[in-house]
């Protein structure tokens, strides 16, 4: 039987960036229940008994008891969860792929709400929305306090609504109100274009239920109408996950068949499982593989032909597992910067008719056995984000900076020195760029004439000279802050 994990990056206006979340839905074992420590239940029961005698007002138990369990939860890791009702009703309706919010993924700053990235296409992007901007308050409430699940909650709501977002963008140095209309999130998460004869780009936004099918449709267009087609640019920049057999389909397209393409590890025996390039592994329907038909209708050519990955940190989770395959393989050259690093996984275990638990339960690991948690995929030639450099990569968040972040599990965990230097000389360079004009701070579109690292990657295909990064270099696995 497949086994099918989804990685949700984007629930209601979006996540943690790259803390995307790895999940199976199951319903709890009751047979395989640890043993119980009586003497701390006890200790639990009294505290609660005492809050509920003695608080100065009356306090709701229900509410108690799920701030409780929600607590003990999140003291795990960043990515696991207790879902109430509503929070579950929402985390389904999120899976679905359908979801009405602003579009944003996001993250946590100093209590502060950070954009990670707008969504491609979403009200957020179409807003003027950028990357590292702060959010201070959701209609008249403040962020601060706030966690990151009740502020996705005030930010989602009905299709056609309204939310007022105050929005404190660091390198202007100035706060502004942006008043968004709510809708549906659709967006379209294969792009691809012929960028020189010869000479293919394809971006993947986000691994969806439609991504393999669309992939497959536009590679093939793009075979037929480059004969030969002498190189490829897969783009995985800011791509933050999504289906895990839509990852291992896009890998496969570019692999030998049944060539290791993840493993997980984990306690339970479920846990330890390896993906292949095989259909078995997510092709849904008997007569429905897109990657077979694409194989057959192009001749293997996609098996061969040069290819580059670029990836920065603002790639997560199922676009790291493409990357690592391809990398360990061999398959292809990987340009840009180190991705986020979300390397867990996450199973959602359904308590009751509407709440369930989501819980860390395995690592994800490479072909060759590299663990991406808290480390994620170091590309092969590092590149500036523009001509002029790329300062300020010392600042960018990845899962090492969130709090209580899983640890890597296979390699020592070090402190870099030089990571607080580096913070600070970037800081001062942020300030310098901040007085420039807007204009010349805008980051061209990814797959632009002016696409800087798209350009490096062309030039790699021909075998031109590239300008590789000379700030840039791997940030190793931190050691957590107890």
């Amino acid at each position: 039987m497949r086994k099918q994990l989804k990685i949700i990056g984007w629930v209601g206006v979006g996540a943690l960036a790259g803390a995307l979340t790895t999940v199976s839905l199951q319903t709890v074992a009751r047979g395989n229940m640890a043993p119980l420590p009586l003497e701390e239940l006890q200790q639990l029961a009294a505290v609660f008994s005492m809050v509920k005698s003695d608080y100065v007002e009356p306090v709701d138990e229900k509410k108690l008891i799920t701030e409780a369990i929600s607590g003990m939860v999140a003291s795990l890791d960043p990515h696991s969860q207790y879902f109430d009702k509503k929070n579950f009703k929402e985390f389904s309706e999120g899976t679905s792929g359908k979801f009405v919010g602003v579009g944003i993924e996001i993250s946590q700053e100093d209590g502060l709400i950070k954009i990670v990235s707008p969504i491609e296409g979403s009200p957020a992007d179409r807003a003027g929305l950028k990357t590292n901007d702060l959010i201070t308050k959701i209609d008249d409430t403040a962020v601060k306090g706030l966690s990151l699940n009740e502020a996705v909650k005030r930010m989602r709501g009905e299709p056609n609504t309204k939310v007022l977002l105050m929005v404190f963008r660091k390198d202007e140095s100035r706060t502004f109100p942006v008043t968004i209309i709510r809708e549906e999130i659709k967006t379209q998460s294969v792009k691809a274009k012929v960028i020189e004869p010869g000479y293919g780009w394809i971006r993947v936004t986000q691994f969806q239920d439609r991504t393999v099918e669309d992939f497959a449709k536009k590679l093939e267009d793009m075979v037929q109408q480059e004969k030969p087609l002498k190189g490829l640019v897969l783009d995985l920049r800011n791509d933050p996950g999504g289906l895990l057999d839509a990852a291992v389909a896009l890998s496969a397209a570019f692999l030998p068949e049944n060539v290791a393409v993840v493993s997980t590890n984990g306690q339970l025996e479920e846990s330890k499982f390896v993906y292949k390039a095989s259909p078995q592994f997510w092709r849904r329907t008997a007569s429905n593989d897109p990657i077979a038909k694409l194989t057959q209708a192009t001749g293997g050519v996609l098996k061969k032909v040069p290819l580059i990955v670029l990836v920065n940190e603002g790639s997560a989770s199922a676009s790291e597992i493409v990357a690592g395959a391809l990398q360990d393989h061999k398959r292809a050259t990987l340009m840009g910067n180190q991705t986020f690093g979300k390397g867990s996984v996450q199973t959602v275990r359904q308590l009751g008719p509407d709440t369930a638990l989501k819980i860390t339960t395995a690592r994800y690991f490479t072909p060759n056995g590299r663990s991406i948690q808290a480390k994620g995929i170091v590309p092969d030639v590092m590149l500036d984000e523009t001509a002029n450099g790329n300062v300020f990569a010392a600042l960018r968040t990845r899962e090492a900076d969130l709090e209580k972040h899983l640890s890597n599990g296979k390699e020592a965990e070090k402190k870099d020195p030089e990571r607080e230097k580096a913070r600070e000389e970037a800081l001062k360079k942020l300030e310098e760029e901040s007085k420039k004009p807007v204009a010349e701070r805008r980051l061209p579109e990814f797959g632009s004439e002016k696409d800087f690292q798209l350009q490096q990657a062309l030039n790699q295909l021909k075998g031109q000279p590239v300008k590789v990064s000379t700030t840039l270099v791997e940030r190793k696995v931190e050691k957590k802050e107890d």
